[in-house]
């Protein structure tokens, strides 16, 4: 007979391994709450950044949470602005030769330099005299020959009227006597006609140039023959101080220049190069002409410069600047403030509680970087010069120097970091310190039995 199995001793509760079912589910719901808690802190601090108050989060907003944009403004200013006219000239010599021999001949000797400046009856060439000096001899001698019968003539004259006085001779003889003195007479002079005429011939063989001006390139050499139908001549020269500039007045402004040039104080005329960055010369105003261009619709104008540097060369294009007036103390603000809608010219004002005002302005005259304003604007008011395509009326603005919350910024303290909050941050972190080495020594330490 079998004895009966005696019963196994209780096993220790130290020596029993935790159920890793019951472990298991507990880190799956630990890990969802988790999960849940950090979805739901995403998504709160999403709506924090998406609904906060700009004002209040660093000046980054404007007023009613809508956000505010960075502009830049200017002052309006009195100032003076020139009433100008500008047009496109043309420089144009005050005179210009073209110096021709005016008897033919050898050309002998150029007595110039290309390029060079001449006075007026300096000698630039000799064709050669020697035919124009014969032909003179020729002449004198004629003359000579002729006032000496002439002379002889007049002597027998004398005789033939004192035989007549004691009626010795005939009235017609005495008559006939007196006829061949007047023409005698007559030879003589045209003898010194031609006398003359071979005296200038023999001048005109000494080419001297007729103004003062600066030569051009020559056109003929010395040894070839020229004469008086040349077209081309020798050399042109043109005067070029004082030098003439040409250009176009609008037919609506003909009246105004003829009044404002009328008076004793001549209108001052600019020449400004291509690119009107460097001024060329300061003029005066001269003349216009008599009759508008009916093509164009405007009336031809010319102004002296005096051209002392030689900046303006004939047939150059210039752009040229007509001072017509000064309008003093007008208000004036730059061009990149005034803008343009479909009701007209508008600005945007700065107001005292930094929002943008939008006002509607006349404006008036204009010069490259400023406009003058007639109406709707005064003096001393700020207006928006950058940042005005992106604003409406009432709109807020912030400054290039405002500080974060909205503040204007002064510099002070810039860079400086914060002593006090680092105090307090300091010593916050040294309170925690022990209060959390206690709570740590207070939890209690599982066992190397329990882990799973």
């Amino acid at each position: 007979m079998d004895s009966p199995v005696p019963p196994l001793p209780p096993a220790s509760p130290l020596l029993l391994p935790a159920p890793r079912k019951k472990l298991a589910r507990r880190t799956l719901v630990i890990g969802a709450v988790i999960a849940v808690l950090a979805v739901g802190g995403l998504g709160g601090l999403a709506w924090y950044l998406t609904h906060r108050n700009p004002d209040a989060a660093g000046g980054a907003g404007g007023r009613g949470g809508r956000p505010s944009t960075t502009v830049g403004i200017a002052i309006a200013t009195a100032s003076d602005i020139p009433v100008v006219l500008d047009a496109l000239g043309t420089v144009l010599p005050a005179a210009s030769v073209t110096v021709r021999p005016q008897v033919g001949g050898v050309l002998q000797k150029i007595l110039f330099r290309e390029g060079e400046t001449v006075r007026a009856g300096q000698v630039l060439a000799i064709i050669d005299p020697r035919q124009f000096e014969m032909a003179l001899m020729q002449a004198s001698g004629q003359r000579q020959r002729d006032e000496a019968q002439l002379a002889s003539a007049k002597v027998t004259l004398q005789r033939f009227q004192t035989l007549l006085t004691q009626d010795s001779i005939a009235r017609q003889v005495v008559d006939t006597q007196l006829a061949l003195v007047r023409q005698l007479e007559g030879t003589v002079l045209s003898d010194r006609a031609n006398e003359g005429t071979a005296r200038l011939n023999l001048g005109y063989s000494t080419i001297k140039a007729p103004i003062s001006g600066r030569v051009g390139l020559r056109v003929v050499d010395v040894g070839n023959v020229v004469s008086a139908g040349d077209a081309a001549g020798i050399v042109v020269i043109t005067q070029v101080t004082p030098i003439d500039v040409q250009f176009a007045v609008p037919q609506d402004q003909v009246t105004e220049v003829l009044a404002r040039s009328s008076g004793d104080a001549a209108l001052a005329v600019t020449a400004l190069d291509r690119t009107r960055s460097n001024t060329l010369g300061i003029g005066r105003f001269s003349t216009l002409d008599n009759q508008i261009d009916v093509q164009t619709g405007t009336v031809k104008a010319k102004a002296r410069f005096a051209n002392d540097k030689l900046t303006l060369f004939p047939n150059q294009f210039v752009n040229v600047r007509l001072l017509m007036r000064t309008i003093t103390g007008a208000v004036t603000i730059p061009v990149t403030a005034l803008r343009h809608g479909t009701k007209g010219d508008y600005v945007y004002v700065l107001t005292k509680d930094r929002t943008a005002s939008q006002r509607p302005v006349t404006r008036g005259q204009a010069t490259v970087d400023s406009v003058e304003i007639t109406d709707g604007l005064q003096l001393g008011e700020r207006v928006i010069t950058e940042g005005a395509d992106r604003l409406s009326d009432g709109a807020a603005v912030t400054l290039p120097g405002d500080k974060p919350g909205g503040k204007r910024g002064n510099g002070k303290g810039k860079g400086k970091p914060d002593t006090a909050g680092a105090a307090a941050g300091a010593a916050a972190t040294a309170d925690a310190k022990p209060a959390a080495e206690g709570e740590r020594r207070r939890r209690p330490q599982p066992s190397a039995a329990a882990a799973p």
